[in-house]
């Protein structure tokens, strides 16, 4: 079904068409009554009354075809159960009285920013109640945040994260959003929450050794916590592909929140811990070895002292000692002979 916009924006003409009938129809009152008033069966009085009391009637029943849309809101009508139009340029209109609104999604509201307020949403951002028509119907089209709440999936290894996302996304079609899902906003939810899992089960938390994370057979560094950007794009072009039939823009998904499930935790932390330690252990034997090599270049190129083989590696052994050892050396002095 194809979105069909209303744009004659004619309310304030037939609400000022409406005081005016108003005003006629009270001067025809009171004509009819002078009239009946001199004679009991004037027909001409007879008929000014009953046709002032019918417009009467009738003009406040046309004020129900009165709608104001503010900026950024729309409101998707039908009419006897058939599909009428959408209001979505704001504006002051009058469509048919008998037309109705249609939200499905208008009592429901999601950990969220950006819904139509319409007075009935407490402090605490709970749904009171919701109006049959008007305010309460209307669609936002803003830009608005979802925030699901965090979840426990196991990563490509089997270790178990907990991860939450913010996705930010908007109402495209409003046709597609109340009529071809049942609710959108609880659908745009559910995808969310499966996108995710299908995402996070591809990725390591932390770099890990023949993984694949990008399909081409190829080990690669990709991993939850060193490549969000990347993880945060394709959850959100899978969200997105999963959310077109309902009408929505999937603008962009954040990570924000990634951690160890609690049962692990303390575990993962020390293996990060050991293998942080390891690294700077790796990062200071190397460079000892190097400025070792480099004293006993320096040594035998100046000619500075003769060692021989048994002395250079007592050399060695104490400057590498000095060197990656965890606590300040202890000088010692041999004044005699070094042999």
């Amino acid at each position: 079904m194809e979105e069909k916009l209303i744009t004659k924006k004619n309310g304030m003409a037939v609400l000022i068409l409406s005081i005016f009938g108003f005003i006629v129809c009270a001067a025809m009152c009171i004509m009819a009554g002078i009239r009946l008033d001199s004679n009991d069966t004037d027909p001409v009085g007879i008929a000014l009354l009953i046709t002032g009391i019918v417009l009467i009637t009738v003009i406040p029943f046309l004020w129900g075809g009165l709608k104001v849309i503010k900026p950024q809101e729309a409101l998707v009508l039908t009419l006897f159960g058939k599909y009428y139009g959408t209001l979505k340029d704001n504006g002051f209109y009058f469509v048919n009285p008998f037309v109705s609104a249609v939200n499905p999604a208008a009592g429901t509201t999601l950990s969220q920013s950006g819904d139509v307020d319409d007075g009935s949403k407490s402090k605490t951002g709970v749904q009171v109640n919701a109006n049959s028509d008007g305010a309460g119907k209307k669609l936002s089209l803003k830009v608005m945040t979802l925030n699901n709440a965090r979840q426990k999936i196991n990563d490509c290894l089997g270790n178990p994260v907990e991860i939450g996302i913010a996705v930010i996304w908007h109402v495209v079609d409003t046709t597609k959003a109340v009529f071809d899902v049942e609710n959108y906003k609880e659908f745009l939810s559910l995808q969310c929450d499966a996108a995710l899992r299908n995402i996070v089960r591809i990725y390591p938390y932390d770099v890990a050794t023949n993984v694949d994370t990008t399909g081409d057979g190829e080990p690669d560094e990709g991993s939850l916590r060193g490549s969000s950007e990347v993880v945060a794009k394709r959850i959100r072009d899978e969200i997105q592909s999963r959310v077109n039939c309902a009408g929505l823009e999937i603008i962009e998904a954040r990570i924000t929140y990634l951690a160890y499930a609690p049962e692990i935790a303390a575990v993962m932390l020390q293996r990060q811990q050991a293998s942080a330690i390891i690294d700077a252990r790796k990062m200071i034997v190397e460079g000892a070895v190097g400025m070792v090599e480099m004293a006993l270049e320096r040594l035998s190129e100046n000619n500075t002292v003769e060692l021989d083989e048994e002395r250079k590696a007592a050399m060695v052994s104490n400057l590498l000692v000095v060197l990656c050892g965890n606590k300040d050396a202890q000088p010692v002095v041999n004044s005699g002979s070094l042999y």
